[in-house]
């Protein structure tokens, strides 16, 4: 499990600011923390704010000061600064939007006009947490892909190569493996509103910011597989990967911002101590190993 780097190790924690952190995410970003500490790496933040219609500057500001909280520090972010900014996603069209030229030029992306009540008609429902239903190709065969001089208007989707394997070590998990065009399809890269869809964006990001290692949760091991089939496609190196065990609740319910009694601001409104969460933090995630 290499990568083409530098040997100085560079992680990141990357929260997007569309509500609160929640305890899941803090034992995911204190894994990342502890880990870029036990290597004497650089840790960077990213504010994954591409969403404009749930993300929040408020949020942002919300999700800094209870990072701080928890005891976490990074030495390259938005509220910092650092070599390769900038650290917030919707400053970083410009990269996009030049990695989104070079899958059409290479030719592994293509514009696909299905609408979502078509795609619902024709698909089944996923059946897992990191998940979408498999894009049945109704737009693979167009051929006026060069005609675009830009992405907005339609989705784009990158074009999976049918049947390949795509396996990698993780650090924790142990060795994954998922068929293209069987355990994912054709997956939307731009979004018909003209924004980036998360796989491109992490991609292009991880690459610019020299990250040598991503942690994060095991529901996107999947999401890992897209990803590293769209690092080949624009010739960029892949990062080493650690998924961590989701974390659940008391009842068996995985963790989400919905759950605002679990948000580290409501914890800290309520009178918790930093050492209470981190407490209540370890023993949901040693009752949660999810394998």
């Amino acid at each position: 499990m290499t990568t083409d780097r530098a040997n100085s190790y560079r992680g990141r924690l990357a929260p997007s600011p569309t509500g609160c952190l929640h305890l899941g995410h803090a034992r995911t970003f204190l894994v990342a923390t502890q880990r870029t500490r036990e290597r004497n790496g650089t840790l960077v933040l990213r504010n994954e704010d591409l969403d404009p219609q749930r993300c929040r500057p408020e949020f942002v500001s919300a999700m800094i000061e209870d990072l701080h909280w928890l005891g976490i520090s990074w030495q390259e972010g938005p509220d910092c600064g650092g070599p390769y900014g900038p650290y917030s996603q919707s400053e970083r069209r410009s990269s996009y939007l030049a990695a989104w030229r070079r899958l059409r030029d290479y030719g592994w992306i293509y514009p696909c006009t299905c609408s979502r009540k078509e795609l619902a008609l024709i698909a089944s429902a996923p059946n897992d947490t990191d998940d979408e239903p498999l894009y049945p190709g109704l737009c693979r065969s167009r051929s006026d892909v060069n005609q675009f001089s830009e992405p907005k208007g339609v989705n784009w989707r990158f074009r999976v190569p049918d049947g390949e394997e795509v396996g990698f070590g993780d650090f924790h998990l142990g060795t994954q493996a998922f068929t293209a065009g069987r355990d994912f399809g054709d997956f939307v890269i731009w979004r018909r509103e003209d924004v980036p869809a998360y796989q491109l964006a992490v991609v292009v990001d991880d690459a610019e910011m020299r990250i040598s290692e991503v942690v994060r949760g095991a529901d996107l091991l999947k999401s890992t597989a897209r990803q590293i089939l769209l690092a080949r496609a624009l010739r960029f190196p892949s990062p080493d990967y650690y998924h961590c065990d989701l974390v659940r609740d008391e009842t068996g319910q995985r963790m989400a911002k919905r759950h605002d009694s679990a948000s580290i601001c409501r914890l800290r409104e309520d009178g918790c101590s930093r050492e209470e969460v981190l407490r209540k933090i370890e023993e949901l995630a040693a009752n949660s190993v999810d394998r």
